[in-house]
């Protein structure tokens, strides 16, 4: 059976991670996010996967190559060019990507499922595409109910009694919005949906095709499942990501590592004096990551491999990526740590580089900065605010 993931999206909205990172790869506790796509899609017997590459689209093949090692088969269609020896990424949008694969040989030959690469998911779908087929449908969407507040950041749907949509709306306002059941970027397609993406050019699944499907009066519809849906489209939808996990919430992830004590768990090789720090779980801490004695890690937080956190560092309700070293007395409430940037639960960004204070946050594989003056205490009290 075959599948596609949508892997070509820039991810403006969960920046700075994804300067460097391709969203499909973003972890949740070191595991790629499009790693349980994969696990989902093979053990519903969708081994046949192709994946629309773009932004860092050799990120993506490196890690993924043909897929065997994952149990599936995958071929990848990037959407771009070389300029002066360089990559670059011109995604087609999702459903012109769609229509790239099908034009340059027909692959989508039978029913086929779509998933956008930035969720976690534990859909039974072997049960959607069951309903999907006995509907008729040439496109079904999966959907599911979120509070009023949240439905501007989706699309959409409206449907009569027996599923069928009478009406999309792509991100609408609160108050436009006429139903909580909102787009998850899960779609089971009918090989003839190709016929109504136009050809070589940039072409959007929600904003442009599923429009034109309720236009024109085809067989399309919804249905609501009950199941564990996690977008990490935004940052503070990647940090609710990481504490579900860690507190338990989330259920279709493990917590890797070993529990060294009790809502403690660790990589391999961690140095750390457990009797000289304070550290409250549920915590994770990556192999090769020394915690010098006097530092202070509350969880829920996750500390990435090969991290140095300094003596008298504080680590609260925080996620810190690999390589990362805290300061001495670096206190750290509510923040993301990666690379470069420090960024609060909201999303707001501070390039601690640019900002002159790379003493405070800086790689764990430089030379320890030298000791701060009075004046950057004053300014690491006030970014600590």
């Amino acid at each position: 059976m075959k599948a596609m993931i949508l892997a070509a999206g820039k991810g403006t909205r969960v920046r700075p991670i994804t300067h460097t990172i391709p969203k499909p790869l973003i972890p949740i506790l070191q595991k790629p996010v499009m790693e349980f796509l994969l696990e989902l899609l093979r053990q519903h017997g969708f081994d046949q996967i192709m994946v629309n590459v773009s932004h860092l689209a050799e990120e993506i093949e490196s890690y993924f190559r043909d897929g065997q090692r994952f149990g599936v088969q995958i071929a990848y269609s990037f959407e771009g060019r070389i300029v002066d020896g360089d990559l670059v990424g011109e995604a087609l949008g999702s459903a012109g990507g769609l229509r790239r694969i099908q034009d340059f040989n027909p692959f989508f030959d039978d029913t086929f499922v779509v998933l956008c690469g930035d969720a976690l998911i534990d859909l039974d779908l072997t049960k959607a595409v069951k309903w999907h087929k006995e509907k008729g449908a040439i496109a079904t969407i999966i959907t599911k109910s979120v509070p009023k507040d949240v439905v501007s950041s989706y699309g959409v749907v409206v449907t009569d009694d027996e599923g069928r949509i009478k009406i999309f709306q792509e991100k609408p306002s609160i108050e436009e919005a006429l139903s909580t059941n909102i787009n998850t970027g899960i779609y089971i397609f009918e090989p003839e949906i190709i016929d109504y993406i136009p050809p070589n050019q940039q072409y959007d699944i929600g904003g442009e095709l599923f429009p034109q499907l309720v236009e024109k009066g085809a067989p399309f519809y919804a249905v609501n499942m009950d199941f564990e849906w996690v977008d990490i489209g935004k940052v503070p939808d990647y940090w609710h990501a990481i504490r579900g996990v860690l507190q338990r919430e989330i259920k279709n992830v493990e917590i890797p590592g070993i529990e060294v004590k009790p809502g403690i768990y660790t990589g391999l090789n961690v140095s750390v004096n457990w009797d000289k720090v304070n550290i409250t779980g549920p915590v994770y801490i990556g192999g090769m990551t020394h915690i010098e004695d006097g530092a202070t890690i509350i969880g829920p937080s996750m500390i990435g491999p090969n991290c140095w956190i300094c003596k008298g560092a504080t680590v609260e309700n925080s996620v810190i990526f690999e390589y990362s070293r805290l300061g001495p007395g670096v206190r750290l409430v509510d923040k993301l740590v990666f690379g470069r940037y420090c960024v609060d639960k909201t999303g707001a960004t501070i390039d601690v580089q640019a900002a002159a204070l790379d003493w405070l946050i800086t790689d764990s594989r430089q030379s320890p900065p030298h000791e701060h003056n009075n004046q950057q205490q004053v300014i690491a009290d006030l970014l600590n605010q």
